[in-house]
C-alpha cells in the first residue's frame, strides 16, 4: 500500500469529458467552490488519506502535503511515513512540463513529461475536477464536529473507471472543501480529509526536482 497515496491522487482524474445532465444545486455550490480556488497564485494543504477496506481486512492512515498553483500545472505532493511528519517517503513534483517521482525506499526518482491534458493527473485539479467527466448531485447537510458541510456525489461518466463515486464534503461556512472519499469498484473506500488550507506565495523552485536534497538518487528517465 505504500505508493496508494499516489495512486488514488490518478483515480481521481481518470475520467473522460463528456457533457451530461447536471443538477443545478450542486452545480451551484461546486462553481462556488471553484471561483474562490482559482483567485488564490498558489494553495498549500496538510491532509489525511484513510484506505479502508473491510474485505481485505486493511485499515491504515498516510498524511502528507500538497502545495499548488491553482491557474498552471505546476504542483508538490509529500507523503509521510505513519506517525511522522518529518520523515518523507514519496514525492511527486511537476514544473509544467516535467514530473519527478521520488520512492524513497528505492531511493530512486522516475522523470517523465508532464501530462497537461485535460485528463491528466495533476493534484491540483482536486478542488475543480467536477468540471470535466463527472456527473454530480446535491445530498444534503451534514453536521460534524460542530460544523455544517455540504455533500456532493460525483460519479465518473467514464464507465472504465476504477470507482463508481466520489464524495465531497464542503465547509459551508468558508466554502472550502473538506474532504473527499473515493468509492473504488474492489470495495476499498479513499478518504482524503485536508487539515489544513490556505494560500501561500511559493516561488518556482518549490516546483523543482532538488538532487541535493535527494543525495545518491538513481534517475530513471522515462521520457
Amino acid at each position: 500500500m505504500k505508493k496508494a497515496a499516489l495512486f488514488i491522487f490518478a483515480l481521481l482524474f481518470s475520467a473522460t469529458a463528456v457533457f451530461a445532465q447536471k443538477d443545478s444545486d450542486a452545480k451551484t455550490i461546486l462553481n462556488k467552490l471553484s471561483k474562490q480556488y482559482r483567485t488564490y497564485d498558489a494553495v498549500k494543504t496538510n491532509f489525511s488519506l484513510l484506505i479502508d477496506n473491510q474485505q481485505a481486512n486493511v485499515k491504515e492512515t498516510q498524511t502528507g502535503t500538497l502545495v499548488a498553483r491553482s491557474k498552471i500545472n505546476k504542483y508538490k505532493v509529500t507523503i509521510y511515513q505513519p506517525g511522522k511528519t518529518n520523515a518523507v517517503t514519496q514525492e511527486i513534483i511537476s514544473d509544467g512540463k516535467s514530473q519527478w517521482t521520488y520512492l524513497k525506499d528505492a531511493n530512486e526518482v522516475q522523470l517523465a513529461n508532464a501530462d497537461n491534458s485535460d485528463d491528466g493527473f495533476n493534484p491540483a485539479k482536486i478542488f475543480t475536477m467536477y468540471e470535466k467527466g463527472y456527473k454530480y448531485i446535491y445530498i444534503g447537510l451534514q453536521k460534524a464536529g460542530g460544523k455544517t458541510y455540504q455533500v456532493v456525489d460525483l460519479t465518473p461518466e467514464d464507465a472504465k473507471a476504477s470507482f463508481f463515486k466520489v464524495r465531497l464534503m464542503i465547509d459551508k461556512a468558508k466554502n472550502q472543501l473538506y474532504s473527499a472519499m473515493i468509492f473504488d469498484k474492489n470495495g476499498s473506500r479513499y478518504t482524503y480529509t485536508l487539515k489544513t488550507f490556505a494560500p501561500v506565495k511559493v516561488t518556482d523552485a518549490a516546483f523543482t526536482y532538488d538532487k541535493k536534497a535527494h543525495p545518491g538518487a538513481e534517475l530513471v528517465d522515462l521520457r
